[in-house]
């Protein structure tokens, strides 16, 4: 029997998992799949590492699984998958936030659960998921061991200047600072890049990691010095639902204005970006396909800001030697990726269509001053790479 390493990954409404063998030295993947829908009419399905379908159940039109619900039926489901083949032996968990405790991956505990509750306000949109799968497996296999693997913790290498706001000192020993996220994303582009580009690894390359959840980040020979999200994920870049970059003053004024906290709240994480400017969709699919003039709106507003961001992270890097797209949109919307690269001319970026369309992973020319690629992220590898790691020093 092998052994095995259970990843979870929480959202509001789903509870994503993947799973590796360990094999000497190696991660192999054996299957990945979903339990979405968990807050009325759930649906599982699991595929196998080559993504051939392996499983799918539906619930009925109004049913409720909850996390604690979701996760049974997943390890139901993995006990039953391969005939006992694997024994699970840890679970890790992408966790969103870490604030300035948390900058490695850590092994759950009760204390650990108490501090992250505190760190709530600051990523409310996921860790509370993110805690609740957490309890959803010491309640149902106590004696799994449990790894956290922060978003942020990739960013601790931030210069002390790009940490910092222009706020009082009080405020920044209170936390309030600027951290990163997406961080597991970028950590696992900076362990492949040399695969693909040994002048890119070892330069000024900004990595777009462009989903429904968006950010850039810029690394210097791997290391992170500077991104666009920064005490939340709400900054930078507009999103499917968030605003990206916004005026404090927005916020004071709807105040005064007579909206309350929650109401901002649920504005700028679930009513804007991509969504609130169009009035269409948060999903660029949905955006390229439509005919409203406001969804094209969207589509500009998305691009000009990757291209203001863009310049803006050159210049902290001080230079520039690749690009590289990858995330939902970044690894799947040619028509993207050639408005950014054309937009970055001026930055030495000649894209090479006929790449960019096929998918790359290059899709520059071979004369390109600076390089551009498409490199498929994988953060569920990397928390079974830190999870297996905690688990060897323990």
């Amino acid at each position: 029997m092998a052994d095995a390493i259970l990843v979870l990954n929480a959202g509001s409404s789903s509870l994503k998992f993947s799973v590796f063998a360990l094999q000497g030295a190696a991660l192999a993947p054996i299957a990945s799949g979903q339990v979405e829908g968990i807050g009325g009419a759930p649906r599982f399905v699991a595929k196998d590492a080559d993504s051939r379908p392996l499983a799918e159940t539906r619930w009925p039109a109004g049913e409720t699984l909850g996390h604690d619900g979701a996760f049974a039926h997943i390890a139901g489901w993995l006990r039953e998958y391969g005939g006992g083949a694997h024994r699970l032996v840890a679970v890790g968990h992408r966790v969103a936030h870490g604030a300035a405790r948390y900058v490695m991956p850590t092994r759950v505990d009760a204390v650990f659960l108490a501090e992250v509750e505190k760190l709530v306000p600051i990523a409310p949109l996921h860790l509370p998921h993110n805690l609740a799968a957490i309890r959803a497996v010491l309640a149902r296999a106590p004696e799994l061991p449990q790894v956290a693997c922060f978003d942020t913790a990739m960013h601790r290498t931030f210069p002390r200047v790009e940490q910092m706001f222009a706020l009082p000192k009080e405020l920044e020993d209170a936390g309030v600072r600027r951290y990163g996220l997406h961080g597991l994303s970028y950590e696992y582009i900076a362990s492949v890049l040399p695969e693909y580009d040994q002048r890119a690894a070892r330069g000024k390359t900004v990595v777009l990691h462009l989903g429904s959840g968006a950010s850039m980040c810029a690394l210097d020979g791997g290391r992170s010095i500077a991104s666009t999200m920064s005490f939340t994920g709400l900054d930078g870049l507009p999103m499917g639902t968030r605003t990206g970059a916004l005026d404090p003053g927005v916020m004071l004024y709807l105040m005064n204005s007579g909206m309350d906290a929650r109401a901002i709240e649920t504005l700028v994480y679930k009513k804007s970006g991509l969504l609130g400017v169009s009035g269409v969709s948060n999903d660029m699919r949905d955006l390229l396909a439509s005919k409203e003039p406001r969804a094209a709106l969207a589509i500009d507003l998305f691009v000009y800001r990757i291209g203001r961001e863009l310049g803006s992270l050159a210049a902290a890097l001080g230079g520039l030697d690749a690009i590289v797209f990858t995330a939902g949109i970044g690894e799947h919307t040619p028509i993207v990726r050639d408005r950014v690269c054309r937009q970055a001319a001026w930055l030495g970026v000649e894209l090479d269509a006929d790449a960019n369309a096929a998918g790359g992973p290059r899709i520059s020319t071979a004369a390109s001053r600076t390089s551009a690629w498409v490199i498929p992220t994988n953060e569920e590898l990397m928390i079974a790479r830190h999870t297996r790691a905690l688990l060897e020093t323990a």
